[in-house]
């Protein structure tokens, strides 16, 4: 059997993952691709220097992250021609990563020619997302014109996750309904009935919802014309500040969650701020999304902070006993691997439970080319 590689590209970086069915054969990033010092000039330099690390086997194909299909992808695809036409016109959608993953498939398609290139899209998992939950309250003209909808992202990891806590809980997808909480230096949340996507806090970008990293999350939409009037800011530095100056950076000067914990129990004022606000913002989506599914079975965490925190799980979750939510702080803060966190009398499960999006990619890669 020849070997998946999955790649992942960023605007200076690519992951990468060689597997064999379920086994990682290799896997690593390379980084500062095009900056000044850097070890490489591009990201067609990058793939082949991937390519020149030993393998036993012959590649069957290459699968790739690609963030934003519109509406146009709602499933895996092979690439040719016209389907990379259309990842480049969804680029005025996703300026900050679609333009990377088109060049790590640029670069796949010519480093291994004839060797199936399949594209795996984050808002695929959100395409069944109802009508309600993804327009915008906008002129409807205006709206269709521009493609101005929620899409969502982080569907790959999502659909992931939903499948590990459907083994964990022992039940069928098709009879939960879980808030699953992806928490990294990017961050969403998602409701899910049935194993379908009804509602997810990023929207026409992966800058709305969740307080993040770098980004703001939910900001009133009058911030920018007041920032234009009052400070004649320009749409892209106001972009910026928003996707790259905003969140956790914006709060306390940290953007790594660790740090700002570490800060925190010092007692640093900014970060235990920045703590606090990272942490309502996840309860106050979970409310909502506890009202969108009307019954919750379980909320999951998971990503770099979501399966890491102890202390942003329980923070989060605290005060929401009354909805039969409830943190066990023993199993909070032990174990490794998927498992369930809360007291086994909690109406609710509240659980943890590991992404692998490369993985997710190299299975969706392989049932495609099958």
């Amino acid at each position: 059997m020849a070997d998946i590689l999955v790649l992942n590209a960023g605007s200076s970086t690519l992951k990468y993952r060689l597997l064999d069915g379920d086994t990682t054969v290799d896997g690593g990033i390379v980084e500062r691709i095009g900056e000044p010092g850097g070890p490489l000039a591009d990201h067609a330099a990058a793939v082949a220097r991937v390519l020149e690390r030993p393998r036993g086997k012959p590649i069957a194909a290459v699968g790739h992250r690609v963030v934003h299909g519109g509406t146009r992808f709602q499933a895996p695809v092979l690439v040719d021609d016209e389907v990379l036409a259309t990842i480049r016109e969804l680029c005025a959608l996703a300026p900050l990563h679609n333009p990377a993953g088109l060049t790590g498939i640029e670069a796949a398609r010519q480093a291994l020619p004839g060797v199936p290139q399949v594209a795996v899209f984050d808002t695929a998992f959100h395409g069944t997302l109802p009508e309600e939950a993804a327009v915008y309250a906008l002129d409807r003209d205006v709206a269709r014109r521009y493609g101005i909808r929620r899409y969502g992202f982080h569907g790959i990891s999502v659909e992931w996750v939903v499948s590990g806590a459907e083994r964990l809980l022992d039940r069928p997808v098709a009879d939960l309904n879980l808030i699953v909480l992806h928490l990294g230096n990017g961050a969403s949340a998602t409701a899910v009935a049935g194993g379908r996507s009804v509602e997810t806090s990023m929207g026409l970008t992966p800058l709305e919802g969740l307080v993040m990293g770098t980004r703001t999350g939910d900001l009133d939409p009058a911030i920018a014309a007041h920032l234009g009037r009052a400070a004649g800011m320009s749409l892209e530095q106001i972009d910026d500040l928003y996707q790259h100056h905003g969140g956790l950076l914006g709060l306390c000067g940290d953007r790594d969650m660790r740090t700002v914990q570490d800060r925190a129990r010092t007692g640093d004022p900014d970060a235990e701020l920045a703590l606090a606000v990272y942490c309502h913002r996840i309860r106050k989506y979970v409310g909502a999304y506890y009202a969108v599914l009307g019954r919750v079975d379980a909320i999951v965490f998971t990503a770099g902070i979501g399966e890491h925190s102890p202390l942003v799980r329980a923070r989060t979750m605290a005060g929401l006993e009354a909805q039969g939510i409830a943190v066990d702080a023993g199993r909070n803060d032990a174990g490794t691997g998927p498992r369930v966190i809360s007291p086994d009398s909690a109406r609710v499960a509240v659980c943890v439970v590991p992404t692998d999006e490369e993985r997710a990619i190299a299975h969706h890669t392989a049932r495609l080319i099958a």
